[in-house]
């Protein structure tokens, strides 16, 4: 059977917004955010000549562009498929996040990169990615069927997940006070923090760059007591492994971190950083939901014409 077309409209929306965050931290690893000196156009047009920084920024916009559309798509779909009135709502109040983070955006460049803007910006863009992860989960089949009924797991993925989520989206924000306060740095050493385990806060640099730290610290932390009480309650294989999953996301994102302080902030590990962050708040925040929804698709399948 073919998958419904709300949920593929909203799968490839969380795709899409995942390699946006991934291409928004190009922009900014490569200082390429103000290679376009105006919004919306670009050097006074809406074709620029794609060479150097124009390349990545224009290129970022264009996919934006291209993310509004879909999810607009998306939500016409929400409206005629979606038997669950809340979608309908969070699919039209997600279209106002991103007209909004698009404005945020365009502000960015004309005041040339305020530090506040900057991380609203991407702050924005995670909360977007979690509502269109929360939607996909609600519109897939899949999902319905693996549910959990027992209210211990439930519970588990409530708290557990919910807490979990919690903490990654926390550290996701700090992180990007760290990138847009350019304080990636701050703390050139590693594991230490200037040659200690706890390092004197004499600038604003290192608070951020740290407190980033123990924040992952605590969402790893957060991310293993998830798994073990799944285990420990008897979870189904398929919630064990996308459990198991979160944690294999957090070694990788362990070990980007390490590689971008010692590379010194290398374009590629720098970005693939933000998307291992971004990867990771979009399991937790499916694992939560999944303790919220009812074991139920999202509509019917419509008979075609012709079967019985």
């Amino acid at each position: 059977m073919a998958r419904p077309r709300l949920y593929i409209s909203l799968a490839v929306t969380v795709a899409w917004t995942l390699a946006l965050l991934f291409l928004g931290s190009v922009v900014h690893a490569t200082e390429s955010s103000l290679a376009c000196p105006d919004w919306p156009t670009c050097f006074g047009t809406m074709m620029p000549e794609m060479v150097g920084g124009v390349f990545w920024e224009h290129l970022h916009r264009l996919v934006a562009g291209g993310l509004i559309l879909l999810f607009g798509l998306a939500t016409w779909f929400a409206t005629r498929d979606a038997d669950r009135r809340w979608m309908v709502r969070a699919s039209v109040a997600g279209v106002v996040l991103l007209l909004v983070q698009a404005v945020f955006g365009g502000l960015t460049v004309i005041y040339q990169l305020p530090d506040a803007i900057s991380t609203t910006h991407l702050a924005l863009a995670f909360i977007f990615l979690s509502l269109a992860v929360v939607l996909t989960t609600a519109a897939s089949r899949r999902s319905a069927q693996i549910v959990p009924t027992d209210p211990r797991l439930r519970g588990i993925l409530r708290r557990w997940g919910g807490g979990a989520t919690a903490l990654v989206f926390l550290q996701s924000v700090v992180g990007a006070v760290v990138r847009h306060t350019d304080a990636g740095l701050a703390c050139p050493d590693f594991p230490t923090c200037l040659g200690s385990w706890v390092p004197p806060i004499e600038t604003h640099f290192v608070a951020v760059h740290f407190t980033h730290r123990v924040l992952g610290v605590l969402a790893t932390l957060a991310v293993i007591g998830l798994v073990v009480a799944l285990v420990r309650a008897g979870a189904s294989t398929t919630l064990r492994r996308r459990a198991l999953g979160a944690v294999s996301i957090v070694l990788v994102q362990f070990t980007l971190g390490v590689v971008s302080v010692l590379t010194i902030l290398s374009v590629l590990p720098v970005s693939l950083h933000t998307l291992g962050a971004a990867a990771l708040l979009a399991l937790l925040v499916h694992l939560t939901a999944l303790g919220h929804l009812e074991g139920e698709p999202v509509a019917a399948a419509r008979p075609t014409a012709g079967v019985v």
